[in-house]
């Protein structure tokens, strides 16, 4: 069984900063892709950072300069950093990864249980 936990999530002023943290976990034989997406109050969820496993990544235009997407592919960890936070970042943010497992051999989508981002004003 293959899980994505995250963690970093909280208050911010504006400004601020914040790291979040997301780790796969269960029968992984690799993971081509991570992402943050996120979600405001009624607003679509929106694609924020996507990372290769070869490193090769790409960021929402909003959010481009200020957050830096990163992942760690020994411990099945990617990061979000976000500087420069702004009210409008104020959402769930969550984790997304392209994971083939031992059990399933075609890449499938896993999300984690989002992680609520709130930048004060």
């Amino acid at each position: 069984q293959v899980q994505l936990v995250e963690s970093g999530g909280g208050l911010v002023q504006t400004g601020g900063s914040l790291r979040l943290s997301c780790t796969a976990s269960g029968s992984i034989f690799s993971i081509p892709a991570m992402a943050w997406s996120r979600q405001a109050p009624g607003k679509q969820r929106e694609l924020v950072a996507a990372i290769s496993s070869g490193g090769t990544t790409k960021y929402a235009d909003s959010v481009k300069g200020r957050f830096t997407i990163s992942r760690d592919n020994a411990k099945n960890t990617v990061y979000l950093q976000m500087n420069s936070l702004k009210p409008e970042d104020t959402a769930v943010y969550y984790c997304n990864a392209k994971i083939v497992s031992f059990e399933t051999p075609r890449p499938s989508d896993y999300w984690g249980q989002g992680t609520q981002i709130t930048v004060s004003s």
